[in-house]
């Protein structure tokens, strides 16, 4: 699984909100997302927000398996939350985190781009603009 942040805002710039995601590098379904200032209540809301089947059945504790590593950037609100036994920090330059990476590039969310005429009015109608995107992304998945 890999773990990323996204910068936006609602109403005007000093309202910022960051859009936390998990990504699963199997199957690039997206498992978790949170919105909400950066802290590390946003990093367990992002844990919380993944279905009870991937938390237990990815992070179970087998040493011998090392493909269900969680890979994050140097955030160390990660570090508190994730179970240290399957989390590792990783540079960008690496490629550990290159599908959450491509997923961040690529995604059409106007609200989401840095220098926009696009935002949301209400805190409401941006958490839904951006869960519309990802049941979008998950239908063009399975086609």
């Amino acid at each position: 699984m890999q773990c990323d942040e996204l910068w936006s805002f609602v109403d005007d710039r000093g309202k910022q909100q960051w859009v936390c995601l998990a990504l699963d590098a199997e199957t690039p379904e997206v498992v978790g997302v949170y919105v909400g200032a950066r802290e590390e209540a946003a990093a367990r809301k992002l844990w919380e927000s993944l279905p009870q089947s991937i938390a237990k059945a990815r992070y179970a504790l087998r040493a011998s398996c090392l493909r269900h590593i969680t890979y994050t950037d140097f955030w160390a609100a990660y570090a508190t939350v994730l179970p240290s036994q399957r989390h590792q920090v990783v540079d960008q330059d690496t490629g550990k985190t290159s599908y959450m990476e491509r997923f961040n590039y690529t995604q059409r969310v106007s609200r989401l781009v840095r220098k926009t005429l696009s935002f949301s009015t209400s805190l409401e109608n941006h958490i839904g603009a951006i869960w519309y995107f990802v049941h979008f992304y998950h239908a063009s998945l399975l086609v």
